[in-house]
This record gives C-alpha cells, structure tokens and sequence, in this order.
C-alpha cells in the first residue's frame, strides 16, 4: 500500500508517518521544506501546488493540514477543496486529519461540541473553521474521503498505548468519562482507516480507552 502524507513535518504528521512505516508501508512525506520524518520518499511541495500528476498512483493520501491564526483559518477549507478536485474521480482515498468541535452532542444532531457554553472561546474560531471545512467535504461524491475527528482533548505528547475506541458522528467518553487520545494513538487509527477502508464518505472520531 502506497500512502502519502501531507504536512508530514507537523506534529500529526510526523506520527502518522512514523506509525505507517512501523507497519512496513510505502510511505511518501509531503513537505514544504526539509524532510523530518522517518519517511524514504520525499515531495518538497506545497500543499496548494499539489497537482494530480504528484499524487497519482497512492492508494491512500492522508491530509495532516493545520492553521491556528485566525488570519488563515479559511484553509481549512480551502487546502480540502483543493486536495479534493485534484483526487476527484480517482480510487485515491482522502483522509483527513479534523477537529473535535463539530462532533454532535445530542442524538438529534442538532448541537456540537463548540456549541457549548463552556467550549474554550480561544477555539472556537478554530472549531468554526473545521466545521465548515467538513460541512463542504460531505457535498463531494467524487472523492473517496474520511474526515477523523480526534477526542476532545488531543494530547500532541500523550503516551502510545496502542488502544483507541473507534466513535461515529457523536462525541465518545472512554471508560473513565472522558474525551481524550493522544497524537500517538490517534495515527494507529489513522493507519488501522488507511488499511481497512471501512468508513468511505464518513466522518468517525476516536478516543483512547
């Protein structure tokens, strides 16, 4: 199995590398700049001149994109729309790395997380961009996508235990209430999404056990 992943140097991106050759995949690190991740093969490019040409042949292409200023929250959405007209049509899978703010907090689906009142109003911003960045993402029937919300809190230095639960569109508390997985957890995952293929056009979540 082929896998590229893009924004490979980011924090995500550098655990889902590393877990994806762990397990002996063929793995592509897309980056701005110099490689720093475990991964062989290389594309030294940026994320907005990607071009079909440079992601044919992958079976899979993981999107680890992250903005934070508010001044370039908009490529959330953005970055996906252009990740996904240059995939549109093929058998590529997309997998993106998303948010926890959009996932629902009722069984209606009429409420999510960032709409709560004690929501940290420094994320919201942040949330609010995710969100519509998914929101667009389920218009496309021509892209195979996965959109992977992590737990409430996505802890980039948890430890690696090797257990998850995988969730759906709601928001899921582990055995002990809570919402939390770490960065490390969350790209086995990630990787275990890429393998079996089992949520096309879905949007899951996961959180540590």
């Amino acid at each position: 199995m082929k896998i590229a992943v893009i924004c490979a140097n980011g924090r995500a991106g550098k655990l889902i590398v590393k877990e994806a050759v762990s397990r002996g995949l063929d793995v592509t690190a897309v980056v701005r700049k110099e490689n720093q991740t475990v991964a062989q093969n290389v594309i030294e490019k940026d994320l907005f001149d990607l071009t079909a040409e440079d992601l044919s042949g992958f079976d899979v292409v993981v999107d680890a994109f992250g903005a934070w200023a508010e001044n370039v929250l908009y490529q959330h959405s953005t970055s996906l729309k252009h990740l996904c007209d240059i995939l549109s049509g093929t058998n590529t899978r997309l997998l993106v790395v998303g948010g926890a703010g959009s996932l629902y907090v009722n069984p209606e689906h009429t409420a999510v997380v960032s709409d709560g009142a004690d929501f940290p109003p420094q994320f919201l911003p942040l949330a609010k961009a995710q969100g519509k960045a998914l929101a667009e993402l389920r218009l496309r029937n021509d892209v195979k996508w996965t959109f992977i919300s992590p737990a409430g809190d996505f802890r980039a230095d948890g430890e690696r235990t090797g257990k998850y639960i995988l969730g759906g569109e709601e928001l899921t508390l582990n055995s002990k209430g809570e919402s939390i997985i770490s960065y490390a957890d969350y790209a086995i995952a990630m990787i275990d999404e890429a393998i079996n293929g089992n949520h096309i056009r879905e949007r899951i979540s996961v959180v540590s056990e």
